[in-house]
């Protein structure tokens, strides 16, 4: 290579959850560190998060429950290493936690889905950061607190150890060796950086890449849910050094609003913080709103309609955070549409009066929207419409009149009957739909993050299409996920902290081997 501009022991990049943990761990074993965030604020997708890591009692069950979910897509012995992860990292965030002034709390959770191991699941968050104040700290941000405050805690971990960091510097391309090992990155205006160790990739995925998503994908537009850094960076400065790729397909989404205003880019979800539960925190430990927590009020008071006024899915299945714009997928050869992009939210006026149905979401300091709670605002803002009668909901929506009042008739039908025959909708969460006015709005997929990246082994180490690792290229984080089919609510968060520093441990041990 030519002359480097600065040599380090590691270079991590991306200042999210996974690139603090990995520049923590290997600070922390001795090396020498250099965190790049391309953006301006550190905090990624991660700071927008609920902030619940997610842990195990039992190593054995939450492998098997890893197992069923990624239905043979993940080798066996990464899930392995992430399940014992997951059993042991409790520790590090509440030693954290205690250092800088916070308090970590353990919330036993089960797993969104009901295979084996599901109820041997938690959540461990900080709940509580005394004499601090989010918005002054972050006001680029805006979403659960709970990633806030964990971003937080992890950010000052970082700030009070010897770890170079560095805003604004985006990375562009890997450095190799003669013999093909990452060496380092060339970064900001041109700059050359070693890594005598090897360099940790933790920038995310492509969820803000319009171009990398028309490319793996079938539906589109699919808007993303909280942040532009998430580029593809990574993805194609692996791939320029030979990695293979995997779950390019998978990304955590579901369906929501769009804003009228263009330079508004996020997705908005249907969702709303739950109300406080004494003795726990459910803002911070779990991504799951009120209207989807059967603990407090389950109901939720919309349907979803296609493109020709028919219900065509559950609005509520077990994790709607996570599968709930696949139904939105389907292309149809023969109109040479998508019937189901945009879809209808319909809710009457007994629905708009239970909750405030949408959440903005996001890291971006050029942002201020919030919702209003009594959705009335974003009505007079023309992000929802409102008609007096079901002939101008049709007339409004462009739905044929006659399938709309068969529709909202067999829903009703189906809520007075307590039974959703056509989709098995969960009873409690069924609400009528008859009180004018009614709203409506039109709905798009929405990605939260990615799942897809470079293929990783249980080690981190970033691998080649033949399976053999490249030399010093690590991964960590959503970058290249182990969740290849089915999410679990705070899994990403959990391969954050657990592959984070495993890369981090990784790394040092290779730069302590160069300096002999």
């Amino acid at each position: 290579m030519a002359e480097l501009d600065q040599v380090y022991d590691v270079v991590v990049i991306g200042f999210g959850f996974a690139g603090a943990a990995a520049a923590l761990a290997a600070s922390d074993a001795g090396a020498r560190v250099l965190l790049l965030e391309k953006m301006p604020q550190p905090g990624g997708i991660s700071a927008c998060s609920a902030g619940g890591v997610r842990i195990t009692r039992d190593a054995d069950a939450a492998f098997a429950y890893l197992k069923a979910t990624n239905a043979d897509t993940t080798p066996e012995d990464c899930l392995r290493a992430l399940a014992d992860g997951m059993a042991t990292v409790a520790p590090f965030i509440q030693d954290l936690a205690v250092a800088h002034g916070a308090v970590a709390t353990v919330n036993w959770r089960d797993a969104n889905y009901p295979f084996p191991g599901h109820d041997s699941f938690g959540f461990i968050s900080i709940t509580d950061l005394p004499g601090v104040d989010l918005d002054r700290r972050f006001p680029y941000l805006r979403g659960l607190r709970g990633g806030a405050r964990l971003f937080k805690v992890m950010a000052d971990a970082v700030a009070a150890r010897p770890i170079a960091v560095r805003l604004g510097t985006p990375a562009t391309r890997l450095l190799t060796s003669a013999d093909g090992r990452v060496a380092g990155v060339l970064a900001g205006h041109g700059e050359r950086i070693a890594a005598r160790g090897g360099v940790i990739l933790a920038c995310g995925g492509f969820e803000a890449d319009g171009a990398m998503q028309a490319q793996y994908w079938q539906e589109k537009p699919v808007l993303p849910g909280a942040y532009l850094g998430n580029t593809g960076d990574g993805i194609r400065m692996a791939q320029a050094v030979g990695a293979d790729l995997w779950h390019m397909w998978h990304y955590h989404g579901t369906y929501g609003l769009r804003h009228v205003d263009p330079a508004y880019p996020y997705g908005i979800r249907l969702t709303r913080l739950p109300d406080w539960v004494p003795g726990t925190d459910l803002r911070g430990d779990e991504d799951v709103p009120a209207f989807f927590d059967a603990r407090q009020d389950p109901r939720m008071p919309w349907i979803v309609v296609d493109q020709t006024g028919r219900r065509y899915m559950n609005e509520f299945p077990p994790y709607l955070q996570d599968t709930g714009h696949r139904w939105l997928e389907p292309y149809d050869p023969v109109t040479m549409t998508y019937p189901r992009i945009p879809s209808w939210l319909i809710v009457d006026e007994d629905g708009r009066r239970h909750a405030s149905l949408g959440f903005p979401t996001y890291n971006d300091p050029a942002q201020t929207f919030a919702w209003s709670s009594d959705n009335l605002r974003e009505v007079e803002m023309g992000i929802l419409g409102r008609a007096d009668s079901i002939a101008e909901l049709a007339e409004k929506t462009g739905l044929p009149p006659n399938r709309l009042v068969e529709t909202l008739a067999r829903w009703n039908h189906a809520c007075d009957s307590g039974e959703d025959e056509e989709f098995g909708r969960m009873p409690a969460s069924m609400m009528p739909i008859r009180t004018p006015p009614f709203l409506f709005g039109r709905l798009w997929p929405l990605c939260a993050n990615t799942q897809g990246g470079p293929v990783h082994d249980a080690r981190q180490r970033v691998l080649d299409p033949f399976g053999e690792p490249i030399g010093g290229l690590y991964s960590a984080g959503e970058l290249g996920s182990l969740f290849g089919h089915l999410y679990m609510s705070g899994g990403n968060l959990a391969e954050c902290f657990v592959g984070g520093r495993i890369a981090g441990a990784e790394a040092t041990a290779q730069a302590k081997i160069a300096a002999g």
